[in-house]
């Protein structure tokens, strides 16, 4: 009984480390898993994005079909280690107003590219807390164009594929205001010449960009074609379904 009692007590730390209890997250996307189940895929505060299944979620009288919605604030629990994790809690938090119409559609397009950008537990408070702060602002009717360019500068920023936008990295000085740049995908502003094929911008739209201040209508229309660019550039030339439907129908 004594080894048993000593097994159990060894393993029973390991056990513990992977269960996760009540995480701040959203749902991503969801697809079917067999005939009664679901996979999310879900930004969580802590442990970045992670692949949960849930299991009976497509269950007509299951608690987690009116739950595991996407744009609201979740508290998820779970356990596994494994790449696809068991979902075992899910509850709706609130405090944010749902997303209708465009708003909606830049919903799923933030989605979308923090699916393309997010390795999986790869954790990223600080986006995490921008993404909250994105939904909350096109819920309230805040300009969806705005509202966008900040949240990708963000995402670029916190994942690695973007630095300081106000120095200049041929040069190592401070960008000027006054001067043309154009931002190397892989390197940054540096001045621009007559051949560049890349988005030309004032140097004060990426010290705007970097403030996130956008009340200049040049800042707005430069910042625009830049991180649609970059976008592009470090997605590999894949295209955005929801972009294209953005670009379309509001010219983002």
């Amino acid at each position: 009984m004594d080894l048993i009692a000593a097994e159990r007590r060894l393993r029973a730390p390991a056990e513990k480390e992977h269960r996760v209890n009540q995480q701040p997250g959203f749902v991503l996307h969801s697809y079917p898993y067999k005939e009664t189940s679901l996979i999310i895929d879900v930004l969580t505060r802590d442990h970045g994005r992670i692949a949960l299944v849930a299991k009976g979620a497509k269950r007509p009288h299951s608690q987690l079909r009116g739950v595991l919605q996407t744009f609201q604030p979740l508290s998820l629990s779970w356990s596994g280690k494994g790449e696809l994790r068991t979902l075992t809690g899910a509850e709706w938090v609130g405090g944010l107003l749902p997303l209708e119409k465009d708003a909606l559609l830049c919903g799923f397009y933030l989605n979308e590219l923090l699916i393309k950008f997010l390795a999986r537990d790869d954790s990223h408070p600080a986006l995490f807390q921008h993404y909250v702060s994105t939904l909350n602002e096109l819920g309230h009717g805040e300009p969806a164009p705005i509202v966008l360019r900040k949240f990708e500068r963000a995402l670029l920023k916190e994942t690695g594929f973007s630095g300081d936008f106000t120095r200049c990295t041929s040069t190592g000085e401070t960008v000027v205001p006054q001067k043309t740049y154009v931002v190397d995908p892989e390197r940054g502003p540096r001045p621009a010449v007559p051949a560049d094929a890349w988005p030309q911008v004032a140097g004060k739209t990426l010290i705007d960009m970097e403030k996130e201040d956008y009340s200049d209508a040049v800042t707005q229309t430069q910042s625009k074609f830049l991180m649609r660019h970059l976008l592009s550039h470090h997605l590999g030339g894949t295209q955005l379904n929801t972009r294209q439907i953005l670009i379309d129908l509001m010219q983002l």
